[in-house]
């Protein structure tokens, strides 16, 4: 679980990287197309009038995004309570940063407290000795 997490966050970083050097070498093609008509200085001031643009867009987006969530959180409070399983994978499909941070602590913990790992996995492994009423 925690190499998946690891593995996961390093993919993340990878397409951050790749996502910034994209951008990074558009704004440059950009640069070097204008450069030549209409001068250096010109050139700068249109590369950061669209790069103040594709700012202001993602943010919007961000924005509408958010109010969609909040959309879907009042939606949400308004339906019936869902299991502690449910209640948890919404929070690591809400928040996947504090999740992995979370599931970091956790393995940090069991790492140093084994004899909890054992008894947590022998809670969920051994059979019950009664069986359960009806």
């Amino acid at each position: 679980m925690m190499e998946r997490t690891l593995m996961a966050l390093a993919a993340a970083a990878a397409i951050a990287a790749a996502a910034a050097v994209g951008v990074f070498s558009a704004f440059f093609a950009l640069y070097a197309l204008v450069e030549p008509h209409l001068g250096s200085a010109w050139a700068a001031a249109i590369v950061s009038v669209t790069a103040a643009a594709v700012v202001g867009l993602a943010g919007l987006l961000a924005a509408r995004k958010v109010e969609g969530d909040r959309r879907a959180h009042a939606a949400a409070a308004a339906t019936p309570d869902q299991g502690l399983v449910d209640a948890v994978l919404k929070i690591v499909r809400d928040r996947p940063i504090l999740s992995a941070g979370a599931a970091v602590a956790a393995g940090i913990y069991a790492l140093r407290n084994p004899t909890l790992v054992a008894a947590v996995v022998r809670a969920f492994v051994d059979k019950p000795s009664t069986p359960p009423r009806n």
